[in-house]
């Protein structure tokens, strides 16, 4: 007697391969507040009517996660948000003709990017993290709420402040003028988040701060040893500690032939 074969089991479905959200978004439900936000004084602008205050406070972002080396978004992008840093330190380059990255500007926490793709609905520019990193998503339908309106003009006039310092940088600085002026901004910056401003540890290479100030990769190394041998700061490796911040600042005073 022939004994039934039993049913072949039906082979499992192959595992869902891994999207953008599953690798790089938090879920929806770590959502955070500005009120929660130890940046909040960085982020949101000044002299805000309590209402609008409290409105901003109440609202709840959803919080998208960026591991380092991966980007926030890309160039040709479609507009969908702006992202306030609130963990982290991020990039922005844009892609050279020639194949090259050409980096243009370092944004830490309590900064806003994605402006670039409000005019044209799409990005212009690749953001990528430095290190793990966090971003509150601000939707494009919030930006016309009235009390988003405050912080949208302040990031807007922010992105303006700062472009036309990387113009002043680039357009009339020395290359000693340009490195000193990078690390006192730097300095300032951490400051204005309770971090100590002489003593940090730099999130990006040598070789993307030469791209930063328009300067070869070997400048940059000179410029930093002439500068500890000065007494100017004393480096180890990424780790940067300011000695001199009046030397430093006297390198932007000095008159070059």
């Amino acid at each position: 007697m022939r004994l039934a074969e039993a049913p072949r089991a039906k082979p499992a479905d192959p595992a869902p391969r891994p999207t953008l959200n599953h690798l790089y978004h938090e879920p929806e439900s770590r959502a955070h507040t500005c009120a929660s936000c130890n940046v909040r004084d960085v982020c949101l602008p000044r002299g805000l009517a309590k209402e609008d205050v409290a409105a901003l406070f109440d609202v709840r972002y959803a919080q998208q996660r960026v591991r380092a080396g991966h980007a926030l978004f890309r160039a040709g992008d479609a507009f969908g948000a702006i992202y306030a840093v609130r963990t982290g330190f991020l990039k922005s380059s844009v892609a050279l003709g020639d194949g090259r990255d050409q980096v243009t500007g370092f944004h830490m926490a309590g900064e806003i990017v994605g402006l670039d793709g409000m005019g044209t609905g799409l990005h212009s520019l690749d953001v990528r993290a430095l290190e793990d990193s966090y971003a509150c998503v601000i939707p494009r339908s919030r930006l016309c709420e009235p009390a988003m309106q405050p912080q949208l003009r302040k990031a807007m006039a922010l992105e303006l402040v700062r472009d036309q310092g990387v113009m002043l940088l680039l357009g009339t600085m020395s290359a000693d003028e340009r490195l000193a002026a990078f690390l006192l901004n730097l300095s300032q910056r951490f400051l204005a988040r309770g971090f100590a401003s002489s003593d940090f540890h730099l999130r990006m290479t040598r070789e993307e701060i030469a791209s930063y100030l328009g300067l070869t990769m070997e400048t940059v190394s000179r410029l930093f040893s002439r500068f500890r041998g000065e007494g100017f700061i004393a480096v180890q490796q990424k780790h940067i500690r300011i000695l001199d911040v009046d030397g430093l600042r006297a390198v932007m005073g000095r008159v070059t032939a």
